[in-house]
């Protein structure tokens, strides 16, 4: 059954490669990305595998824990962290579940039978405090993820669930953001009272609230 927004992630006890995990208790407090690879040994997961261990402080500060998943087993991924050392110029410093019974693929609808009836797409899933998922995205296994844009939506995700806003496209840190729409002139006079740019009834822009 596929995970949809809002939904709570399943939770689940599995072997990675820094210990056994379970999964809500490993989140603790923590935003959680949870992403997945089609199998070990692979040339697109490699370079992905490193440059989210590159941008792991990153996830740090933003308090997003990261862990990872293929369908081979931890003793697997223990030899293939050496090739991504080598290769990538950074060890890998996050978790990688080892799903040889996919057990978790399952329960995150990471098989998709059309697309491959055994190996899990590149699925993605930003998991919040309240352990609900925010986000899902699923590509192809021929495609790297951006994971700098995983980071603006985390950014966006954290800002509008602190503030009454929603961010526009192409948003970054610090850029204008655009008050809610169920948020009523009245209701957004308390909530912003320095104001804001009516572009439309509709479309109401502000500076960042936490950035004013």
């Amino acid at each position: 059954m596929a995970v949809r927004l809002g939904d709570t992630a399943p939770d689940f006890t599995a072997p990675t490669t820094q210990g056994e995990i379970s999964f809500h208790e490993w989140l603790g407090d923590s935003w959680g990305v949870l992403f997945s690879h089609p199998k070990d040994f692979t040339p697109v997961c490699t370079t992905e595998l490193g440059y989210v261990a590159k941008i792991k402080p990153e996830f740090d500060k933003r308090n997003v824990k990261v862990i990872g998943l293929s369908v081979d087993p931890v003793d697997s991924h223990v030899t293939w962290e050496e090739d991504i050392a080598e290769t990538q110029g950074t060890p890998v410093n996050f978790p990688m579940i080892g799903d040889p019974e996919r057990t978790v693929a399952d329960l995150y609808d990471m098989i998709h039978p059309n697309a491959n009836d055994t190996l899990t797409v590149r699925s993605v899933f930003v998991i919040g405090p309240d352990k609900k998922v925010k986000l899902t995205i699923t590509y192809p296994a021929s495609t790297g993820r951006n994971f700098d844009e995983i980071l603006r939506v985390i950014d966006s995700l954290q800002l509008t669930a602190q503030y009454k806003v929603a961010t526009p496209a192409n948003w970054t840190d610090g850029d204008d953001v655009i008050i809610g729409a169920a948020v009523t002139d009245d209701e957004a006079k308390q909530l912003f009272p320095q104001g804001w740019t009516t572009v439309k009834p509709y479309l109401r822009t502000l500076p960042q609230p936490n950035k004013a």
